[in-house]
């Protein structure tokens, strides 16, 4: 499973960051997470507002901070 967070760094980046981690080590997966920071990267993505997560290449959120346990859905939906 590829899970990427895209963001500048900003604390709401961390934020999702954190709460993607928190949900993989709840459901037992060890998958990375890779953030992405790079704006050329974020447009050509189609986001226009970040932190977005975005899992196997599906934008799952933009702009907001996913909850753990929404997070945990997004990736069990996969």
């Amino acid at each position: 499973m590829k899970i990427q967070v895209y963001g500048k760094g900003c604390p709401k980046c961390h934020d999702l960051t954190h709460n993607v981690q928190e949900a993989l080590k709840e459901i037992g997966k060890e998958d990375k997470v890779e953030h992405v920071a790079d704006i050329n990267k974020i447009t050509e993505k189609g986001i226009m507002l970040t932190p977005a997560l975005v899992i196997d290449d599906e934008i799952v959120s933009e702009g907001r901070i996913l909850s753990v346990d929404d997070i945990k859905k997004a990736i069990m939906d996969k």
